[in-house]
């Protein structure tokens, strides 16, 4: 679970890594400007750490699954070696992804301007510029992803319908406490990075508008890197303590 973990942090870093420092020394400078080779790297980069992230929760929901349905076989069926193949499978799928969409996203021709409503540039916005046919291979290429995306997602679920019922099945009240407990980082985790990727890309039209797309991508691109190692760090009760003293310092100076 712990090398799963070091996988999901250094993911995290490198999502924000590749749109945040752009965005802020843009608004620093008073710029909206990148290069055509940065706009191109920081897609794919952006895709690959996204993806790469998705397919490694989809994994750590496969780990909760084998440590609390079969925990006598977790040793055997996920050891060093195995864990291993599986995170390289979520970086080397994110890599290809990254790879397909970069590949067909820059090969269109764009004649409807070179500025992206966004402060970040995503394949979306990219798309909107092009006045090709050809983008009907990029279309095919985000059903794909899609149709994956989905198949995941699926199997988290499953994953977690089994491991509720074996909770269910347990009992000592305490055991099946503490084995939920180390289910809900990951429920939280998969949970915010699914939803807000949802609202991004499935909000009505009728309440889109460029302000409302940049507070929405900005919540989908950076929030859930930046609040994925707390969610995690809460299950240590020295930073549970460390908060209730902040909480509390917080309360008797504003009385």
């Amino acid at each position: 679970m712990y090398f799963f973990l070091l996988n999901l942090a250094l993911l995290d870093l490198g999502c924000i890594s590749t749109t945040l420092p752009k965005a802020m020394a843009n608004a620093l400078w008073d710029t909206r400007a990148i290069s055509y080779q940065g706009c191109a790297a920081q897609v794919f980069f952006f895709i690959f750490m996204i993806g790469a992230e998705y397919f490694l929760l989809t994994v750590m929901a496969y780990d909760r699954y084998i440590a609390i349905c079969k925990p006598l076989h977790y040793g055997s069926v996920l050891g060093s070696r195995a864990c291993a193949q599986m995170a390289a499978a979520a970086w080397g799928s994110g890599f290809l992804n990254a790879v397909l969409h970069t590949a067909n996203t820059f090969s269109l021709p764009l004649c409807q301007g070179n500025a992206v409503d966004q402060f970040f540039c995503e394949v979306p916005q990219i798309l909107k510029l092009s006045c090709s046919d050809a983008f009907l291979r990029e279309a095919g290429a985000l059903v794909f992803s899609v149709s994956l995306v989905l198949g995941c997602f699926v199997f988290i679920v499953v994953s977690y319908v089994r491991i509720f019922r074996a909770l269910l099945r347990m009992p000592s009240q305490p055991g099946r406490h503490k084995a939920f407990s180390t289910c809900l980082p990951h429920l939280a985790v998969v949970s915010l990075f699914v939803s807000t990727a949802m609202f991004t890309y499935l909000k009505p039209n009728s309440i889109s508008s460029p302000s409302l797309d940049l507070v929405v991508s900005f919540l989908y691109t950076v929030v859930p890197p930046a609040v994925n190692p707390l969610i995690y760090s809460m299950r240590s009760q020295e930073l549970k303590n460390a908060l209730r003293l902040l909480l509390s310092y917080m309360l008797l100076k504003h009385k």
